[in-house]
């Protein structure tokens, strides 16, 4: 079994962001973090779970992600994002990334549980760290989707 902690940042919102997620597999464990000049932090949550689930190399494996984003969380198991892909994502932000998701999603045996973010959960906490570490950080990319979508709100006519 396969765990995936995650967390997602964003300074302002939007604003510089970054993601952070922890893989651990028996004693194995691989941090990973990413930071953006302009983004969101629901965008950072999802990326924080695509970045653990691509992370992968072995397909049809048994995952137990913990996140503390209910956006994330409850749109999968609740099942509301089959009815937003059936409808195109018809009026849904973020669809590149839930699309990106779910593919790496589809690939494995995969259950979200939602945490309380900033509760003293370690890893949940660790994973701020990666986030806001690299939300902070220099060298950020660029959220092509996000911005290509907000030029006019960001000021680049």
């Amino acid at each position: 079994m396969v765990q995936i902690y995650t967390d997602g940042s964003a300074r302002g919102n939007p604003g510089p962001g970054g993601f952070g997620t922890i893989l651990r597999y028996g004693k194995h464990e691989k941090e990973l973090s990413g930071g953006y000049r302009r983004t969101t932090n629901n965008r950072m949550e999802l990326m924080a779970v695509i970045a653990g689930l691509e992370a992968l190399t072995k397909e049809g494996l048994v995952i137990t992600i913990y996140t503390d984003s209910k956006y994330v969380c409850e749109a999968i198991e609740k099942g509301w994002i089959y009815g937003w892909m059936k409808k195109g994502f018809a009026g849904k932000k973020n669809a590149d990334l839930w699309t990106r998701l779910m593919r790496a999603y589809a690939r494995h045996k995969v259950k979200l549980i939602w945490i309380k973010g900033h509760a003293g959960h370690p890893e949940n906490e660790r994973c701020d760290v990666l986030a806001t570490t690299a939300a902070d950080g220099h060298k950020l990319a660029i959220d092509e989707v996000y911005e290509m979508e907000n030029q006019t709100k960001l000021g680049f006519d």
